[in-house]
């Protein structure tokens, strides 16, 4: 999901929620083009290479007991990489067959031919074309391309991995080694010392499992790629055919001409202790969560245009063939996939299949909060990620010179902390031959030449923040460098009083500054500037500026604040389970992780924020940010436990996940865009999943639950009117599956029900991977459910499982969502958390709230 902007509108605003299309002829949908994708019944080459497989066998890392059971992936490697891709050429030519078979003489563009998750090709053609593909009985689906969009130097510290997470397994220089992640995002820079291999001691080693190219261009050269940055690639084909790719501002090349990209991949994976320097101030050094580990680049997001459907799946299907172990996806699509269900759309089906591949995958869950059914990450095979405050936060004020100080915002030094300066408005240091009349918006302060310098030299120069600022019409860079060529001693923005809702990040500025944020704030400093001015009686003009400051500035990080939280943009469950929306019985999002003011890397000409053109490093927010955090803790689980399945990743991530903020108090969420921090409640499931991501904890989980590809086919195949979907999407019959299984009933660690008619039975299975233990059980019950967990004791031996009944019955009827949790305690220290959602409950007690 796109970044939450320096600044942004209370709305959010999305440039392309419509589907462009490429026009050959008239306008008569007939003879108008666009891109299909197109699947095929023959199944693809991942399929015939099993899903996982449970061996028991013993663990690779050093507490493995013998006789416990091995979480298998199904093999990739060795030969089997170079036979995809000989079968890969002849699927392709079986592609073009078809096509020229069914469209016989009409014209049509082949953009990708799908082999490796998917069987079958994107292709531009009419309407008309479509349809006759539709009826061939090679065919089984065909799919309007739909658009997509893009949804730190103390998180580490923040999250404890120097004394956790790291510690445990050998300290930074070791963390992720041989664990590769692939980012289908806007690209890298590869230049950027995050990515270099030459950072440690010890040299990186090669993955001997991973079989990716780096592309060579002129904006990517030969030697971009390396021991760190293993791979790169881009996919664009369905945005060219739309005329709408600018290769100049695009890049034709996996480079990152956004900025996007490059911070989210060292955000999960950069160096360690890289400097942070900005507007030439330090602010710290930055690492990924997983430093060691190894970077593969599948870029198919766009600044210009965001991207496609039929790029990002072929940047998936790519990146599960070279053998990536970690996909993240800082993407979701512009709306919620029609038909029987969310679930089924190329992208999570793709996605599906790399699952079965053995590769966790995790996806932000989207900036549209912080209303209800908010979701744009629908699958339970994915790992959803919402956005979280950590505990840094950046502040700046500025001393007025009748006692009274007003808190704002702004990366700057203050002013001399033994003076205080004239403040001039913009309007008050016009040139002669400048007037307002003339240039309405000369108080935004981008042009130097409007003003008078000798009346600035000096002093504080006010200027006013419009909404041209969050347009990118106007920019705080540009102000600050008028200010500076007027020889100010300092700037001082004050909101527009037209503009509300903003919600600010902190920008960098060379010069003392800082940015009154608030509207009632800005009018308190306007009254005293106004109050404090001399006028001539006759003349009417200022014979004298009575209103002084000095700015605190704002360099310097506080740690006090509480966190975490849930941001108000992140987006919220219930999961929705079509377009309606009805609600699954999926919880999403899965987890929390640091989403909110995140330094990281930054691309050289990233353009995503103006405010850091030409920085090495940018401070970014949204689920973007929260998502490759938890792809990098994926890479030290997969490290440390390589037979994990992905549910045995994401059990691990979600069930030692934190309750409480830093102070011991619940996670609170914020609830409204305007003033989000006097908006708030303790967060649900809904909010924030199972809780805040625990690295130290994830490593050492005591229990897991898993889940694999045959149970997340039953699940699809329970979904009323699913059968031919799924056939068409995976060429499998739903009639091999004896026992369809409904969402509850899937083996997460969660348990999630949208209506609760009187009673209902799940259960669960968890598996040991530590040493023989005994656990106790307790629970909380919803609100209007009564909740029965057996056993209530149990003893469980290393890589034994324990089957968990639970019964809820619906005490009051209530169409409000009411949650609760179980929870296991282990007499080794081990706690198991499983969250409880119930939403329509129907009791036969007629009472109802």
């Amino acid at each position: 999901m796109g970044n939450i902007y320096v600044a942004h509108l209370v709305v959010v605003v999305v440039v392309f929620c419509f589907l462009p299309c490429l026009c050959q002829g008239d306008s008569d949908d007939a003879t108008t083009s666009d891109v299909y994708v197109v699947t095929l019944r023959h199944a693809p080459v991942s399929h015939y290479y099993g899903g996982l497989r449970r061996e028991v066998n013993g663990f690779k890392d050093a507490a493995a007991a013998p006789g416990r059971t091995q979480f298998k992936k199904p093999r990739r490697y060795g030969n089997i990489t170079k036979t995809d891709k000989r079968y890969g050429s002849y699927i392709s030519r079986v592609h073009d067959s078809l096509l020229k078979k069914v469209l016989n003489g009409e014209k049509y563009l082949k953009l990708y031919s799908y082999h490796y998750l998917i069987n079958g090709f994107a292709v531009l053609v009419t309407q008309q074309q479509a349809e006759k593909l539709s009826r061939s009985s090679e065919v089984s689906n065909v799919v309007l391309d739909f658009s997509v969009r893009t949804a730190t130097t103390h998180t580490p510290q923040f999250l404890g991995l120097p004394q956790g997470a790291w510690f445990q397994d050998g300290g930074f220089e070791t963390a992720g080694e041989g664990v590769v992640i692939g980012f289908v995002d806007t690209g890298i820079d590869p230049t950027h010392p995050s990515f270099d291999d030459n950072k440690y001691e010890k040299p990186y080693p090669v993955p001997a499992h991973f079989s990716g190219i780096c592309e060579v261009t002129r904006d990517f050269p030969s030697g971009s790629c390396n021991r760190k940055l293993v791979g790169a690639r881009h996919f664009a084909a369905s945005a060219i055919t739309r005329g709408i790719f600018n290769s100049t501002q695009d890049y034709a090349s996996p480079f990152d001409g956004d900025g996007h990209g490059t911070h989210t991949a060292s955000v999960a994976a950069g160096n360690h202790g890289i400097p942070v320097i900005v507007a030439g101030h330090h602010f710290g050094n930055a690492s990924g969560m997983a430093p060691r580990s190894h970077i593969a680049v599948y870029k198919a997001l766009y600044k210009s245009f965001g991207g496609f459907a039929a790029d990002v799946v072929a940047a998936i299907d790519q990146a599960a063939q070279d053998g990536v172990d970690i996909i993240s996806l800082s993407i979701t699509p512009n709306r919620r996939p029609p038909g029987v269900a969310t679930f089924f759309n190329p992208i999570d089906m793709a996605l599906l299949s790399a699952v079965k591949q053995g590769i966790f995958v995790v996806q932000a869950a989207g900036n549209t909060g912080p209303s209800p059914t908010s979701m744009f990450s629908f699958s339970p095979w994915i790992y959803t990620v919402g956005a979280a405050s950590h505990d840094r936060v950046y502040s700046n004020s500025i001393f007025l010179g009748n006692n009274v100080t007003i808190p704002g915002v702004g990366l700057a030094p203050g002013t001399d902390e033994s003076k205080l300066y004239k403040l001039i408005h913009a309007h008050h240091a016009l040139s002669n031959d400048t007037t307002v009349a003339d240039d309405m918006y000369v108080g935004e302060c981008q042009d130097a030449y409007k003003f008078n310098k000798s009346l600035i030299k000096g002093n504080l120069l006010m200027c006013s923040y419009s909404i041209r600022f969050v347009l990118g019409l106007s920019t705080i860079k540009r102000a600050s460098e008028t200010a500076k060529n007027l020889s100010a001693a300092g700037v001082v923005f004050y909101m527009d009083p037209f503009v509300i809702g903003f919600q600010l990040n902190p920008v960098p500025m060379k010069m003392p500054g800082i940015i009154i944020a608030s509207t009632n704030d800005s009018k308190v400093l306007t009254q005293y500037y106004n109050s404090s001015l001399e006028i001539d009686a006759v003349s009417k003009k200022i014979v004298k500026f009575g209103a002084v400051a000095t700015i605190c500035g704002g360099l310097k990080p506080n740690y006090s604040n509480v966190a975490p939280k849930v941001m108000y943009y992140s987006a919220r469950g219930p999961d929705p389970e079509d377009s309606l929306p009805h609600e699954a019985d999926i919880l999403k999002p899965n987890l929390l992780a640091p989403g909110n003011f995140i330094w990281a890397a930054w691309s050289s000409v990233g353009t995503d924020s103006v405010e850091f053109l030409g920085e090495n490093f940018a401070l970014m927010s949204g689920t973007s940010m929260a998502a490759p955090h938890v792809a990098g803790l994926a890479a030290l689980i997969r490290q440390k436990f390589p037979n994990f399945s992905p549910a045995a990743i994401g059990s691990a991530l979600s069930t030692t996940a934190s309750l409480y903020d830093k102070s011991g108090g619940p996670i609170m969420a914020q609830r409204s865009y305007a003033s989000p921090d006097q908006n708030q409640s303790p967060a649900t499931p809904f909010d924030m999943g199972s809780g805040f991501v625990n690295a130290s904890g994830a490593l050492n989980p005591g229990l897991v639950f898993d889940s694999g590809y045959d149970d997340y086919m039953s699940f699809l195949c329970g979904i009323n009117g699913s059968a031919p979907v799924v056939l068409n999407y995976t060429g499998q019959n739903c009639a091999l599956y004896n026992l369809t299984v409904y969402g509850p009933d899937l083996n997460l660690p969660s348990i999630t029900i949208s209506k609760l008619n009187q009673s209902r039975i799940v259960q669960r299975t968890v598996q040991n991977i530590a040493q023989n233990e005994s656990y106790s059980v307790g629970w909380t019950a919803p609100n209007g459910v009564s909740v029965k967990v057996s056993p209530t004791h149990f003893c469980i031996g290393s890589g034994e499982r324990q089957v968990l009944s639970v019964l809820l019955n619906a005490t009051l009827s209530s169409s409000v969502a009411s949650f609760g949790r179980i929870g296991l305690f282990g007499n080794q220290g081990h706690v198991v958390n499983i969250p409880l959602s119930v939403m329509v409950k129907i009791s036969s007690n007629t009472t109802t709230s």
